[in-house]
């Protein structure tokens, strides 16, 4: 693999980690903040459209960008990328404005949709609903500036910017939502629909600290950009009408998969308490929607963080070579971005699946059902990050309108399947219809880049099941030393939750860290940078 694919891929993932770790941490003292689960219910109510919007403003931007700048930088002609980028600024600046007028002038409306069909004893009216949402809504004025600044970068195959400014913006939003929620409840005695607003406002306040980083990032590295438009052939004039026409054909299907999942969680709202009261569990629904798509969600997305990194990572890189027509080089670049993704993406999967007991009650305190949710749940991770990268290699290929395609079809999926599955098998029922409505939409992806890439699977299948061998290998020891210390430790303490997770935790990563140095899959995947490793572990 490259080492401009790996190191670019090295510093998002770590920066994608970090920030969602931190949007998991934050849950803990937010929740005692706040005191309760109605309370939390109401940050979710306004959090589930927030998510739609926000994913609509910025999911597009950075990939679509990021795309057509690489493209042409590789024909060298640097001085298309400088002028989108100038243009865009002030073109993002009005979708900004022209988003915050739009879901601030919906949020009643969107109000009454997301409590509709809720039949639990909250005390929460459709104007509170709509105060949290209209809060949230001022990020919308930040984030599509900010999209295209980390756009521009990324085409230009330099990821820290985007990557430092994703951590600062996730540190800035979590310190104003913990600070202002304490002081609105504690200090001031404002009511708790005044604290939640103040919460989701926080949205707004990482943005701006965001856009201070990728500012200052600009500062420091003009100078550097300025010397490539030195550079520039100049063979190319490419109009303003034509450029944005180019930039909406890439980022609509973008904008579609930065959406798939809150829809999916979308559907989950609109028909969970349906179904549940269908099945005679209406008592139950409320609690069982939030340790969906709250609570499990949160741990069950943090391997899917891989997965966002390397879509960030493989799309300029896939782009440079299809423009370039290296298929031997892509071929590569797709090869083992696939197997690396599934290396390290699925046992962190299966981990969470054998440890959920332990691992929910380290964060959210001792929960049967919750740990019995998340044990469900892990390993649809796995089809939630190959979905990303999948989807970003359509748009590498220039097979966007396949994207959306699975997707719609995911959709339907999960539409279909969902209020059954509910009634059969309770909130496991919504996992399962979710895990089909992805397996659909990666079968759709896949048949099209073997169609339209001309792309032999056959090594990459080969290599997944040694991948699943090793997993497998890894799973049964980590499960006997989990039921063993079940004997001396109980999974309702958090301290103790804690060492069972890291004990086991250490003996899979020791166990499946060697089976891939031994048999060289490690070597293969990331290149001769492990040699140093295999001298000292003299493996």
């Amino acid at each position: 693999m490259s080492s401009k694919l790996i190191r670019g891929t090295f510093i998002l993932t770590l920066g994608t980690i970090l920030s969602k770790v931190l949007g998991l941490l934050y849950v803990i003292p937010f929740y005692r903040i706040i005191g309760g689960n109605e309370p939390a219910a109401l940050y979710q109510f306004g959090y589930v459209p927030y998510t739609i919007f926000i994913s609509i403003a910025t999911a597009g931007v950075p990939l679509a960008v990021s795309k057509y700048i690489a493209k042409y930088n590789a024909m060298e002609e640097y001085a298309v990328g400088r002028k989108l980028f100038h243009t865009g600024i002030y073109v993002m600046l009005a979708t900004g404005i022209v988003s915050f007028l739009t879901m601030y002038g919906l949020a009643p409306w969107l109000a009454e949709l997301v409590l509709k069909g809720a039949e639990t004893k909250h005390h929460y009216t459709t104007a509170d609903v709509a105060v949290v949402i209209r809060a949230v809504s001022f990020a919308l004025l930040i984030i599509p500036v900010m999209s295209l600044i980390r756009g521009f970068f990324q085409g230009h195959q330099s990821m820290g910017p985007s990557a430092v400014s994703t951590v600062v913006e996730q540190l800035a939003r979590i310190i104003f939502l913990l600070g202002g929620t304490f002081i609105a409840l504690y200090v001031m005695k404002e009511d708790i629909v005044t604290a939640i607003s103040v919460a989701t406002f926080a949205a707004f306040i990482g943005g701006i600290a965001s856009l201070f980083v990728l500012f200052w990032y600009w500062r420091k590295r003009k100078p550097g950009l300025d010397q490539m438009l030195q550079h520039d052939r100049g063979t190319l004039e490419v109009s303003l009408p034509e450029m944005y026409k180019e930039i909406i054909v890439y980022a609509f299907p973008f904008v579609l998969v930065g959406i798939a999942n809150p829809l999916f969680q979308f559907v989950d709202q609109m028909t969970f308490n349906r179904a549940m009261a269908e099945a005679g569990r209406a008592a139950e629904a409320m609690d069982s929607l939030g340790i969906l798509n709250m609570t499990t969600h949160k741990l069950v997305i943090i391997p899917v963080s891989l997965a966002t990194a390397f879509a960030l990572t493989l799309v300029p890189l896939i782009t440079e070579s299809f423009v370039t027509h290296n298929k031997k080089l892509m071929f590569r670049q797709l090869d083992q971005t696939i197997q690396l993704l599934l290396f390290i993406t699925m046992p962190a999967a299966i981990g969470l699946a054998l440890l959920a007991e332990p691992m929910y009650t380290m964060f959210y305190g001792y929960d049967e059902y919750g740990a019995q949710v998340l044990r469900t749940y892990a390993p649809v991770a796995i089809l939630f990050a190959l979905y990303s990268v999948t989807a970003a290699i359509l748009q590498g290929i220039n097979e966007q309108r396949f994207t959306i395609l699975s997707l719609l079809t995911g959709l339907l999926v999960k539409l279909t399947f969902n209020m059954p599955l509910i009634q059969a098998f309770s909130t496991e029922g919504a996992v399962y219809a979710t895990a089909l409505g992805y397996g659909a939409a990666i079968a759709i992806n896949l048949f099209v880049i073997k169609q339209f890439a001309s792309y032999p699977i056959r090594l990459v299948y080969r290599r997944s099941l040694l991948i699943v061998l090793f997993n497998v290998m890894m799973a049964i020891p980590v499960y006997g030393l989990y039921r063993l210390l079940l004997f001396v430790f109980s999974p309702e303490s958090v301290f103790h939750s804690l060492l069972i997770v890291l004990l086991c935790a250490g003996l899979g990563a020791a166990i499946y860290g060697y089976l891939g140095l031994k048999s060289g899959l490690a070597d293969r995947l990331f290149g001769d940078r492990l040699q140093r490793l295999r001298q000292r572990l003299h493996i």
